[in-house]
């Protein structure tokens, strides 16, 4: 499924070095196949991160397989060819790109529920509880004045992802800025998320540090 993809212009696969062969995809696979936890192979040789996705994976199967026939699905429909991919999945290969096209992106979503933050705006108003980011500080209004009234961003405290199907309360959610709520989500370094209390921490440490 993955070679007869072509999601990607010839041109722009001949012009970028960086751009994975079909070899070294088959590669990455190899290695996260070979690599998995009673295997009864000789493993390659993998990463780091490798291991992580592996470990990922196999905690996870069933959220793995429903991906994996969501993608098998829209492939199948055409609707793949079409997918749009995701801001951090892509790299700047030059000083100019083609924008502006209408893409059809095919994707699987958490359910969530608008009301929510509503509701824990609403009960910050009514307890006096300040709008403003619970890793930073910040507030919107203070920064921005009558524009930023009122805004804030709402963060799931423990990601839906990983608590699956679950009873939201307004206790599980945090008050973020956008900056802040963009770090707790950001992959790096084999994490995938972090918490704001871990964002919080960090952010104490270089200020003591002085960076």
């Amino acid at each position: 499924m993955l070679r007869s993809l072509t999601i990607h212009d010839a041109e722009v696969v001949r012009s970028v070095p960086q751009f994975r062969s079909p070899g070294s995809v088959s590669r990455k696979t190899t290695d996260l196949a070979t690599n998995r936890p009673g295997f009864p192979g000789v493993p390659t040789r993998c990463g780091k991160l490798d291991h992580v996705v592996i470990a990922q994976f196999t905690e996870r199967p069933t959220e793995m397989l429903a991906m994996a026939g969501a993608l098998r699905k829209a492939y199948a429909s055409g609707e793949l060819e079409a997918a749009q991919p995701q801001p951090e999945e892509t790299d700047d290969f030059g000083g100019a790109a083609l924008e502006g096209r209408l893409l059809t992106r095919v994707l699987m979503a958490r359910e969530r529920s608008p009301s929510l933050r509503l509701a824990k705006i609403a009960e910050a108003r009514r307890t006096g509880t300040p709008l403003s980011c619970a890793v930073c500080g910040f507030g919107f209004a203070d920064f921005y004045g009558p524009v930023g009234e009122g805004y804030i961003e709402v963060h799931h405290v423990l990601p839906l992802h990983v608590s699956g199907v679950r009873q939201t309360t307004l206790s599980d959610l945090a008050f973020l800025c956008a900056n802040c709520h963009r770090m707790c989500h950001r992959r790096f370094e084999g994490e995938s998320w972090r918490t704001p209390e871990a964002v919080r921490v960090q952010l104490a440490g270089r200020t003591r540090a002085g960076d």
